[in-house]
This record gives C-alpha cells, sequence and structure tokens, in this order.
C-alpha cells in the first residue's frame, strides 16, 4: 500500500510547492525582468538539486544514470523549459496572477493529448470529458471581455506556457527511469543557463544580487524539489496520471494570489473555476478507475515426484485499462507463476 500512495503524495507535494511560484513571481516581477526571472529560478532549481546530488552520487548504480540514448528527450526537455517560463513569466506580467495559476490546468490537455496521439497512451470517456470541461474553462478565462471578445494577451502566452509543458512533461516521462537528482540538475542549470543567454541578447537589465537571490530561493522550492517530486512521481504514475494528480496546484497558487496580491474575484473567474473544478474531479475519478484492483483465482495443475497435484492462488492485477469485463482470463505459464507467486514446483 505504501507504494501505491507514494508516487501519490509526491505528485500532491510537487503541485503544493509548485503553486506559491506563481504569485509570488508576480511580486518579483517588478523588480527583475520576465527572462532573468526565468533563468534564475532554473538555476536556483538546479543549483540547489545539485548540491543534494552531491551527497547522493556515489549512492547511485551506472544504469540508473542518463545515457545517450536518452539525449533527444533530454535535450526536448531542455529546450521546452528554456520556452516555458519565460512563456510564463510574460503571461503572469501581462495579466492576472489568480487568471495564470487557474489556466495553469491547461497543462492536464497537453499532457494527456500529446500522451495519447504521439505516444499512445489511452483516454477513457471521463478523461476526454475532463478535457473538455477544462478547456472550456481556459476559453473562459481568455476573453478580456465586453464586446470585442478579444483574447487576453496574458492569457495567450500561459496557455502557450502550459502547452510547452504538456509536450516537456512527456519527454521527462520518456527518462523518469534515470536519476531524479540528475534530470532536475540538468534541466535546471542547461535551462537556466539559456534563458540566461536569451536575457543577456534582449538587453535586459541584470537584477541585484538581493533579488538574484531570492528568485533562486524561489526556484529551488518551486521548481527544483517540485519538479524532483514530479519526476518521482511519474516513475510510477506516468505522464498522465501525474498530471492529473498535480492538478489542485492552480488552486492554491490562485487562493494565494488573493490572499498575497488581492486580485478580486470577478464573475467570469467563479464560472471558470468551478467549470474547471468539475473537469479536475472527473480527471481524478478517472485515475482511481485505472487504479482499481481486484482479485481473482488461478487454478494449475502439475506433477511432480512421480504425484500430481493442484495449486490455486488468489491474486490480484492491478489493470491499467479504462474500460474492463468482470469475467476475463489469463494464460500463464509454469515459470511465470512460479516468479509471481513466489514459490517452486518443489514446494507444496
Amino acid at each position: 500500500m505504501k507504494d501505491r500512495i507514494r508516487p501519490v503524495i509526491c505528485a500532491f507535494m510537487a503541485a503544493v510547492f509548485y503553486a506559491v511560484n506563481t504569485p509570488l513571481s508576480k511580486i518579483l516581477l517588478e523588480s527583475v525582468p520576465a527572462t532573468f526571472m526565468a533563468a534564475f529560478l532554473y538555476l536556483g532549481a538546479g543549483t540547489g538539486v545539485g548540491i543534494m546530488y552531491i551527497f547522493r552520487y556515489k549512492q547511485e548504480k551506472s544504469n540508473e544514470r542518463l545515457g545517450r540514448e536518452d539525449l533527444p528527450y533530454t535535450a526536448g526537455m531542455v529546450l521546452l523549459d528554456i520556452l516555458a517560463p519565460i512563456l510564463l513569466m510574460l503571461g503572469i506580467r501581462c495579466g492576472s496572477a489568480a487568471n495564470a495559476s487557474l489556466l495553469g490546468n491547461f497543462e492536464i490537455v497537453a499532457t494527456t493529448m500529446i500522451a495519447c496521439f504521439l505516444f499512445r497512451e489511452g483516454v477513457s470517456r471521463k478523461l476526454a470529458a475532463a478535457i473538455g470541461l477544462i478547456t472550456l474553462s481556459s476559453i473562459i478565462l481568455s476573453f478580456e471581455g465586453g464586446e470585442s471578445l478579444r483574447f487576453s494577451l496574458g492569457s495567450i502566452y500561459v496557455l502557450l506556457a502550459a502547452s510547452c509543458r504538456g509536450l516537456e512533461n512527456n519527454c521527462t516521462r520518456r527518462i523518469s527511469e534515470k536519476s531524479s537528482y540528475q534530470i532536475v540538475t540538468i534541466k535546471g542549470l542547461f535551462s537556466g543557463g539559456g534563458s540566461f543567454v536569451i536575457a543577456s541578447l534582449l538587453g535586459e537589465k541584470l537584477p541585484d544580487p538581493a533579488h538574484i537571490l531570492l528568485v533562486m530561493l524561489l526556484g529551488f522550492v518551486a521548481y527544483g524539489l517540485s519538479i524532483f517530486l514530479y519526476v518521482r512521481a511519474q516513475k510510477d504514475l506516468g505522464a498522465a496520471r501525474t498530471s492529473a494528480y498535480y492538478a489542485v496546484n492552480p488552486f492554491i497558487g490562485a487562493f494565494l494570489s488573493f490572499l498575497l496580491l488581492g486580485e478580486a474575484l470577478t464573475a467570469s473567474y467563479m464560472a471558470a473555476m468551478m467549470i474547471m473544478i468539475a473537469g479536475t474531479l472527473l480527471v481524478v475519478m478517472d485515475t482511481l478507475v485505472r487504479h482499481h484492483m481486484h482479485q481473482h483465482t488461478h487454478v494449475f495443475t502439475h506433477t511432480h515426484d512421480g504425484t500430481t497435484h493442484t495449486h490455486t492462488v488468489v491474486h490480484s492485477h492491478d489493470h491499467d485499462h479504462y474500460i474492463f469485463t468482470d469475467h476475463h482470463s489469463h494464460r500463464h505459464s509454469l515459470k511465470e507463476l512460479e516468479r509471481e507467486y513466489g514459490h517452486s514446483a518443489g514446494r507444496c
């Protein structure tokens, strides 16, 4: 049971740590340019987890570390992590922090759709309905209102950032079996370094040391620890499922925005939040169905020492399918059953 609960706790804690990012970034963006902000957030994550990795490195096996075969997904992860936070910081600066927090849930849609169409993960009816509700909520939040029905520039930036995150989540999922420490350290240092170069080329003014330290500290918590726990959760839950549990983060972020920034609750925001909550609940319900455990019996007969006898074994299957029937069968060889049930044919 602990092995099943641990990844869920990791996903929820990743959401809580990331939730502090939006409101606190909104405050810091008053003194730090957007691209440098993205750079130092990731540099803080990479530096902090890198220091943790120093004490862990010798305990890792060589096959736990990233290899050449992981290079395409690692490169994709880094490039998307350069782009996504820059778009997010622009969105937060241009618009409401509460809206940006809630729109972050579009990441679920992007992650799931990419997992489905590009990496062939299944999508149930519940998940499809959830995607529709979250998309509708995102559209409501994206309009500026009034007769012009113009889209908010800030919301568009956030939606683009969420889409980049969705693709990046799937890239990270491909390498999530490897060292979480190494993944986050590479992600932080290389993505942060790339953003730093872009900020310098754009001519942004370098922040003062005090603000750099604050942003890096925020980056260690909101990006470093959050990504570390997210990758740990992905090992067991997969990209789509981890994204589902992670969905609580926008609601925590929106609440902190009201608490710290005093942003007003609008009618459209409340309507969008209700729709978003309904979509999120469907995602969680779908995830619970996928974790459904049920028991059934295998009866098999074999002969040893001149005696024929029967074993009856009751066990559970974790069906990672969306739809299954009550009556079904599995064919196992005796060798498979020996491995699965932990006994040999010589012991009755």
